[in-house]
């Protein structure tokens, strides 16, 4: 049976990370599964966690006045999914959903956080890493509106 360490060791998104630095990741890691239509979190609710995906698919969505929640983004295998977390106030800026059963591993945000503190170099890398993301999120959702608009017009 593979560890949380293990798991984490094959996502894209750590690697390079040290053996030592990867070992106290793991200790704020648990894997979890959602099923096909299950909502993982909630836009506007309390973020405190995240996750690297290791298999199935996660739709983000979004609250569009007039329109409803649109879909502005699917993320695979090898994603990560939240990084609201991170930022006070901790809400989640989108929702999402499994499309299907979907493998991941989950990691404690405060926990994250605080170790980031206290491991000046990892916070550091790990704050590099997810700033990307958010850059690659916020382009991908702007794409996505932008679509929406003119499409509707």
């Amino acid at each position: 049976m593979e560890t949380t360490y293990d798991l984490l060791s094959n996502q894209s998104f750590l690697a390079g990370l040290t053996p030592a630095q990867l070992d106290k990741v793991s200790y704020w890691a648990r894997t979890s599964t959602f099923h096909a239509g299950a909502r993982l979190f909630e836009e506007g609710r309390r973020a405190d966690r995240f996750w690297l995906i290791r298999e199935g698919h996660v739709t983000l969505d979004t609250q569009v006045p007039g329109r409803g929640a649109v879909v502005v983004d699917t993320l695979g295998p090898q994603s990560v999914l939240g990084w609201s977390w991170l930022f006070p106030p901790y809400r989640w800026h989108f929702s999402a959903s499994a499309v299907e059963t979907t493998l991941a591993v989950e990691l404690d945000g405060p926990g994250i956080r605080r170790l980031c503190d206290n491991e000046p170099l990892l916070g550091y890398e790990l704050m590099r890493r997810f700033l990307t993301v958010v850059v690659d999120r916020m382009q991908a959702s702007r794409a996505r509106l932008l679509d929406l608009y003119r499409t509707a017009s």
